[in-house]
């Protein structure tokens, strides 16, 4: 029995159990149904530090934010939908529809009237490829410190965004875990280097300079304990890059043909560049338009790129959004998020179910409470998590060939029993009982090996658990 089953039986063994109160059969049958839902996903952190931006360079449309009346904004769910539908959520009235429509590749929302203080959220559809599997949640002007609590209950995985490390950014990563069970499967969280085009002053070298901090981020104690790994990405310019228009291109081919040290002047500051009297063949309107989009980093670069021969949407689109770090970031969420979509909605399930066993004891629940301790500590969908965030930021090392390969039967290629074992076209049961039953004897002897550390043999002990949970599967068969 897988561990969402198990989570579901539980929910479904609690509900009777408290059966005559209202308040937690309520809590219990929302959290039933929220696991069949698509995974929920907050983009956190502090403000202005680019979470409409990620959320929209996720997107690939500009959706994000939500504004009510001015210098306000709210909490906003985007979930995939055939067409475009509001709700707004009030704090004490049931949901009502609002108008919604995409209009310029742009979502337009009528919120006029609406006060932000008496809208718990904004639940929009919107169709997104991205948005089949995946709820977005976005939490502009938010304080972290504040916001912790109910991220962690609304949410099964977060994205942190963060500058730099300070201790506000840990501060809000531990509050995630500020829950008996959180702390017992930290797994949940992945830190982002945002705006990392700002990262040494903008200049051209500056993605590789974050990526060199990101590297850094994931082997910091501080953080270690709190998330799986730390990835840099520019949403700006991935953004950018995932909605050039034709237009813009032109223009920034007209920036490209100008005198070098002519551009090097006017991009000396942003001031400058929009600024009366530059020897640009731009007018100022337009050259405001392409730093709002771009970014003076992101001008640098793409005047770089379309005199490198980069001269097509097509062509510089992908090179922007490659550039970016947007694929890394996509391919962690599939890793960490995605793959383990059961495993996370699972873990939520539990700690809704942890909240109902705390706040209203009693001794029908015993019984609950020991099954809810017991799958906790056992649970080795969470240790195959732990173990791939060390191995990938670096807190685990094995040598090779073994790092490949255990990251491969731990699940960091694809959980699918065939991507585990190394097959990548349709095996046999007898191909695939030979291939586990030759990597379960290795790694038993991978965990005994005295050459390794002691931390290193931990490590083969869950690639062995790993094995001998798929020689158990197959013999069900």
């Amino acid at each position: 029995m897988s561990l969402a089953d198990r989570a579901h039986g539980m929910l479904r063994d609690a509900i009777e159990v408290y059966r005559d109160s209202p308040r937690a059969t309520h809590w219990l049958r929302r959290h039933v149904d929220r696991l069949a839902e698509p995974l929920r996903v907050a983009v956190a952190g502090q403000p202005q530090v680019g979470k409409s931006t990620l959320v929209n360079s996720l997107v690939g449309e500009e959706v994000a934010p939500l504004s009510v009346e001015e210098g306000s904004q709210v909490l906003a769910w985007y979930r995939g939908g055939v067409n475009p539908r509001a709700q707004v959520f009030p704090t004490q009235a049931p949901p009502r529809d609002v108008p919604a429509a995409r209009m310029g590749g742009r979502l337009h929302i009528d919120l006029e009237g609406w006060r932000s203080d008496r809208i718990d959220r904004v639940v929009v559809d919107w169709p997104s490829r991205t948005l089949r599997g995946l709820t977005l949640i976005d939490t502009p002007g938010v304080d972290p410190s504040d916001a912790g609590t109910r991220i962690s209950l609304d949410a099964d995985a977060v994205l942190y965004l963060m500058r730099q490390l300070h201790s506000t950014d840990v501060g809000f990563l531990q509050s995630l875990q500020d829950h008996p069970i959180a702390r017992e499967t930290p797994v949940n969280s992945l830190v982002v280097l945002s705006r990392a085009d700002e990262v040494g002053g903008g200049r051209i070298d500056a993605l590789t300079s974050a990526k060199r901090l990101a590297r850094r981020y994931r082997k910091d104690v501080a953080l270690s304990g709190v998330s799986q790994t730390a990835i840099a990405v520019s949403g700006l310019l991935a953004h950018a890059g995932r909605t050039l228009t034709p237009e813009e291109l032109s223009s920034l081919q007209v920036l490209a043909t100008a005198a070098r040290r002519e551009l090097e002047i006017a991009l000396v500051s942003a001031d400058r560049f929009v600024g009366e009297g530059v020897p640009l063949r731009l007018d100022a309107r337009t050259r405001t338009a392409l730093l709002d989009r771009f970014g003076m980093f992101g001008i640098r670069l793409v005047t770089t790129l379309i005199r490198q021969g980069f001269t097509t949407v097509e062509s510089l689109s992908e090179e922007l959004v490659g550039r970016s770090g947007l694929h890394e970031l996509r391919e962690t969420m599939r890793q960490c998020f995605t793959d383990r979509h059961d495993v996370l909605k699972a873990r939520s399930a539990l700690l809704a179910l942890e909240v109902v066993l705390r706040m209203e004891p009693r001794p029908a629940a015993r019984r609950l409470v020991t099954e809810l301790e017991a799958l906790v500590v056992s649970a080795h969908d969470f240790r195959e998590l732990r173990l791939l965030a060390a191995m990938d930021g670096g807190r685990t090392a094995l040598p090779d060939p073994l790092a490949d390969e255990a990251r491969r039967l731990v699940g960091g290629v694809g959980t699918a029993m065939p991507a585990r074992l190394g097959f990548t076209r349709e095996a046999s049961g007898h191909e695939l009982h030979g291939a586990v039953s030759d990597a379960l004897r290795r790694w038993q002897e991978q965990a005994e090996n005295h050459a390794l550390g002691a931390g290193q043999r931990r490590a083969a002990r869950v690639v062995v658990r790993s094995c001998e949970g798929m020689v158990a599967e197959l013999a069900r068969y």
